[in-house]
């Protein structure tokens, strides 16, 4: 089976983005940073957070669902906010899950794993976050696998520990634990905002998870388009069940200020 993990940043790069997770051709994936404003024809809003402001893709889960008709598709909403085209319009930011329809999808569930719902403009840092968790079944093993991703805290001094970032780790524990059984597969993926030896990465160890980004000597997930010295931010961890036969992260093509991350595992 294979997974892709990938921080979109919001289709800045489309429509290479789109271009490379449909080339991976993935049984799996899990989208960060994922726009949908069904009301709106625009192709490309502007979003401005103080004095920043750039492009983003106005239906980038539409854009990249179209593309990905043998998979089934999850949006799982986390805020609801202004964007700028010809006129104001509003937009929903949060995660896609896209599984293949060969893989039977045997229970999924999202919550909140910080604050709730924000529906009325994006505010103030740091913003709701959301976790997204599907167990599927493999007709290959006859196995049982749980993925589970989110988009961690975005913190205006860093990716240190905060009590914040600690309450998000056992919430994300415990929407883990509604679905996964002990001793079947699990994997917990996506941008976690996070530095190597957070206190988030010694929680789900307590689920027997092993950090692939340590363990392969991985420094770096970011890409050119990111200026700041910290290059963490993604993660993949798998349980020892999890047997890999690749793991990578993707330095080329760029196609966000993330790198994918990609699993073969069986």
């Amino acid at each position: 089976m294979k997974l892709l993990s990938l921080n979109c940043w919001a289709g800045r790069l489309f429509p290479s983005v789109r271009d490379y997770i449909l080339s991976e051709n993935a049984d799996v994936i899990c989208l960060q940073e994922v726009l949908r404003s069904d009301v709106s024809a625009a192709e490309w809003v502007t979003y401005r957070d103080g004095d920043l402001q750039y492009q983003q893709r106005a239906n980038l889960f539409t854009d990249i669902s179209s593309g990905l008709p043998d998979h089934e598709a999850f949006f799982c909403t986390s805020m609801r906010g202004e964007l700028t085209a010809d006129t104001e319009i509003w937009a929903e930011f949060g995660l896609a899950t896209f599984v293949r329809r060969s893989l039977p999808v045997l229970g999924h569930a999202m919550d909140f794993v910080h604050d709730q719902y924000r529906h009325n403009g994006w505010g103030a840092h740091p913003r709701p976050r959301n976790a997204h968790v599907v167990r599927i079944y493999d007709p290959a093993s006859g196995e049982s696998v749980t993925i589970a991703h989110l988009h961690g805290l975005r913190g205006e001094d860093g990716k240190h520990d905060t009590v914040e970032r600690l309450a998000q780790a056992h919430a994300l524990v415990a929407l883990i634990e509604r679905l996964w059984r002990p001793g079947e597969k699990l994997i917990a993926c996506g941008d976690f905002n996070l530095l190597p030896g957070s206190a988030t990465f010694g929680l789900l160890q307590t689920l027997g998870l092993r950090d692939l980004i340590i363990a392969h000597g991985i420094t770096d997930t970011r890409t050119s388009h990111y200026a700041k010295p910290e290059r963490f931010a993604d993660y993949v961890l798998v349980s020892p069940e999890i047997e890999v036969s690749r793991f990578e992260v993707v330095a080329e093509p760029e196609v966000s200020d993330h790198r994918p991350l990609i699993l073969d595992f069986r």
